[in-house]
């Protein structure tokens, strides 16, 4: 395989030095800022490739940045009580989202889990349709690293669908 000019690596890349990088600014940004970003790579991926692919892509970086993520903040959980706790404090400390387990049944491997005031999609306009994809395949990382199992995760509930919270089911696959 050919050498890759975008190969995610967390060092060099999230991980990088801020006091050396941004002295001025440091790690924060606003949300509108972010969103930026998201919406029009999004709108860009949909109009070269369609609405199933550029969910389908966002999904799989999803999955990769809570591989990631897990490695990073989440890693040594030992009980879904302590992942859960490890993730509520990342969140709120990243400005992501307020994270909660809303249901587990970890003998069928089926959770649900909410994200009040959801990086992605708080305060947009009502659509009708869910549009967290990236959140789906952040969640299904995270998971996989903690059980080693495979999951699905999908998004039943948004606040795009006048839901006003995020609300996402996982099972083991």
């Amino acid at each position: 395989m050919a050498k890759r000019k975008y190969r995610f690596v967390w060092e060099d890349t999230v991980g990088a030095d801020m006091a050396l990088s941004r002295p001025n600014l440091g790690p924060t940004m606003r949300v509108e800022a972010y969103r930026l970003f998201q919406f029009t790579l999004r709108d860009i991926l949909e109009q070269h490739y369609g609405t199933e692919t550029a969910d389908d892509l966002f999904r799989e970086a999803g999955v990769l940045s809570g591989k990631s993520f897990f490695e990073r903040y989440l890693a040594g959980a030992k009980s879904l009580g302590e992942l859960s706790a490890r993730i509520q404090n990342a969140f709120d400390e990243l400005g992501i989202g307020i994270f909660r387990v809303e249901s587990a049944d970890s003998g069928d491997g089926r959770f649900i889990f909410t994200v009040d005031e959801d990086l992605d999609c708080s305060g947009l306009p009502d659509t009708r349709e869910v549009v967290c994809v990236y959140d789906e395949g952040f969640i299904q990382g995270i998971l996989e690293c903690f059980t080693g199992k495979g999951f699905s995760v999908r998004e039943i509930d948004c606040w795009c669908t006048g839901a006003r919270t995020c609300r996402f089911e996982a099972k083991v696959s």
